[in-house]
C-alpha cells in the first residue's frame, strides 16, 4: 500500500508575494484577487480521509487556476476542528453529519460555518473480506477467533473509532475482541496482508473509500443501526471567512459532486497511481471532467 502524503502541497512562492504587493515581514492582511477574495486559502484535511484528500486537490488545482495560493494542511479532526474555530483553517471539506462529527460539532459548532452538503450518500461501515464466513454483525461475537479476536481500527480521534467504541462493540457483545486503534494507513496495511494471506479480518471503513474496489470486501450487517445512517460530507469555514471570500464561499456552497465522479477521481489517485505526485494526476482527471468542472466556478 503506497504511502500517503502528510506534507503540505501547495506554497506561496517569492515572486507570488511580490505579485500580491505583501509579505510576511510586512505583517498585512493577504491581498485580494478582482473577485475581491482574499488570496491566500488554507484548506485542512483530516488524514487518511481520502474522500477529503481527493475533493481538496481538486479544489486546490481549481482554486489555483483562478489565481488564489492555496496551501493544504493534514492534520486529525480534533486540531482541525480547533484550527477552524480559531482562524488557523479557512476551509475543511471533510465533515460527516450528523454522526461521524457530532461531537465536534457540539464543541466547535457555534465557531465555524456550514457552507454546505457536496455529498449525502456517505456511511460508515465495519468490513471484513468478501468470502468470510459471517455476514452481519450479530455473528462476529461468536465467531471472533475466526477473525484472530480483533478488529481493526484507524485513528484513536475519528468520529468511527468513537462511534464503534461506544456503540458498535457494546451494541454487539464485542467487548472480548481486541480494539486496535492506530491510523487508516496501518489498517490499510493489515487489510493488505490479509488479502494477500487469504486470511479473515474485520475492520472500520466507511463509503465512499477506494479500498472497496481495490479488495475482496463486504460490509457486515447492522440490524440494530450503531452505525448510524446514511450522512452527508459537509464543507465548513471559520467565521468570517465569507465575508474575506465571498465568491470562494459562494462555489463551495454550491458545489456537489456524485459518488460516481467521487470514486473515478480516488481510483486514479490512490489504485492505479502508485505516486504521491498528484499534480498532473489531478489535471488529467480535469481535462477528462472539463465541462462538469467548469460548472463549479460559473
Amino acid at each position: 500500500m503506497k504511502k500517503r502524503t502528510l506534507s503540505l502541497l501547495a506554497v506561496g512562492s517569492i515572486s507570488a508575494l511580490a505579485l500580491t504587493g505583501c509579505s510576511a515581514a510586512s505583517g498585512g492582511a493577504s491581498a485580494t484577487l478582482e473577485n475581491g477574495d482574499q488570496r491566500d486559502i488554507t484548506i485542512a484535511v483530516f488524514n487518511g480521509w481520502d474522500e477529503g484528500i481527493a475533493v481538496s486537490l481538486l479544489w486546490e488545482t481549481i482554486l489555483e487556476d483562478e489565481g488564489y495560493e492555496v496551501e493544504l494542511e493534514y492534520a486529525d479532526p480534533a486540531p482541525v476542528f480547533s484550527g477552524l474555530a480559531s482562524g488557523d483553517y479557512d476551509v475543511n471539506m471533510d465533515v460527516w453529519l450528523p454522526t461521524t462529527h457530532e461531537a465536534y460539532l457540539d464543541k466547535y459548532g457555534d465557531d465555524i460555518v456550514e457552507l454546505g452538503v457536496w455529498n449525502s450518500e456517505a456511511r460508515n461501515t465495519i468490513a471484513v473480506n468478501a468470502d468470510a464466513p459471517i455476514d452481519s454483525l450479530t455473528e462476529l461475537a461468536d465467531n471472533a477467533d475466526l477473525f484472530g479476536n480483533r478488529i481493526v481500527g484507524i485513528e484513536p480521534g475519528a468520529g468511527l473509532t468513537a462511534l464503534t467504541e461506544d456503540a458498535v462493540i457494546p451494541g454487539y457483545g464485542l467487548e472480548d475482541m481486541e480494539y486496535l486503534t492506530s491510523s487508516t494507513a496501518a489498517m490499510l496495511t493489515e487489510l493488505t496482508a490479509a488479502t494477500k494471506a487469504g486470511e479473515n479480518i474485520v475492520v472500520t471503513l466507511w463509503e465512499p473509500h477506494w479500498a472497496y474496489g481495490a479488495f475482496p470486501l463486504k460490509n457486515l450487517e447492522d440490524p440494530e443501526g450503531a452505525l448510524g445512517e446514511a450522512e452527508s460530507m459537509t464543507s465548513y469555514a471559520r467565521d468570517g471567512l465569507k465575508e474575506a471570500a465571498p465568491q470562494l464561499t459562494k462555489w463551495l456552497s454550491e458545489f456537489e459532486m456524485d459518488l460516481e465522479k467521487l470514486y473515478s477521481l480516488e481510483t486514479l489517485l490512490f489504485v492505479d497511481n502508485d505516486t504521491d505526485d498528484y499534480g498532473p494526476l489531478i489535471e488529467g482527471w480535469i481535462a477528462e471532467n472539463q465541462d462538469w468542472v467548469d460548472t463549479l466556478t460559473d
